[in-house]
């Protein structure tokens, strides 16, 4: 079983896909799935998925369609392995008495908007050089993959509505980018996302919704007539 994980390929028309990135493909969304419901599973299963597809992305030769790695990709496996493990951390502390929820959707303030929009700009800059230099395959789109990725996962563990919006902006772009590279699994599972992300908006934002409604005041309580 461990030898057709790692090294196993299921065959499709012409071609064969790595099992590695089925697989890690479905760890990614059943964390996406746990995480619409806010249950801090999502984290320690969303971290398999990264290891494997860490491993699928490092070696661009498995696409069939590019020798070269995706670097962007595999860095960002990297990137939401470490703050999987903060979200994780965030989540349980969070949530230890029995009646408490790991995290309360609510919109980001004006003043965290605008240090996430500085962080994507610094993001976005330092992993497009990064990429260059390392020779990656799409430095360009993969750059803005990552750093969108960065922001939307720290978003995520903070609980901020906005980083569905974010994963948005990063699946349209992962799309068209991982069926060049020849990542059709990927690609697959970034278009699923993208209407997945938009029903996990719509959820987010009714819970933040109902989280501001004023609580039904009490009952009166009739204690009846003296006798």
């Amino acid at each position: 079983m461990l030898d057709w994980l790692l090294h196993g390929t299921i065959a499709v028309g012409d071609g064969s896909l790595a099992v590695r990135e089925v697989v890690g493909n479905g760890f990614g969304l059943a964390s996406a799935l746990l995480g619409m419901r806010r249950l801090v599973w999502a984290w320690p299963i969303g971290l398999v998925g990264n290891v494997l597809l860490f491993t699928v992305f490092v070696s661009g030769e498995l696409s069939g369609a590019t020798s070269e790695p995706l670097w962007g990709q595999a860095g960002r496996q990297i990137m939401f392995a470490t703050v999987g493990l903060y979200g994780w951390w965030r989540w349980r502390a969070a949530g230890r008495t029995p009646d408490a929820e790991p995290v309360t959707p609510r919109w980001a303030t004006g003043r965290e908007r605008l240090a996430l929009l500085a962080l994507a700009a610094v993001g976005y800059a330092a992993a497009y050089a990064l990429l260059v230099r390392i020779g990656s395959w799409g430095p360009a789109t993969e750059a803005w993959i990552l750093a969108g990725s960065l922001i939307a996962t720290y978003g995520m563990a903070r609980g901020w509505v906005e980083f569905w919006l974010v994963w948005i902006a990063v699946d349209v772009v992962g799309v068209t980018t991982l069926v060049r590279a020849g990542y059709y699994p990927t690609a697959g599972m970034y278009l699923f996302y993208g209407a997945f992300c938009v029903l996990g908006l719509i959820t987010w934002w009714r819970v933040e919704r109902a989280s501001h409604q004023p609580a039904a005041a009490p009952l009166p309580v009739d204690e009846g007539v003296p006798a």
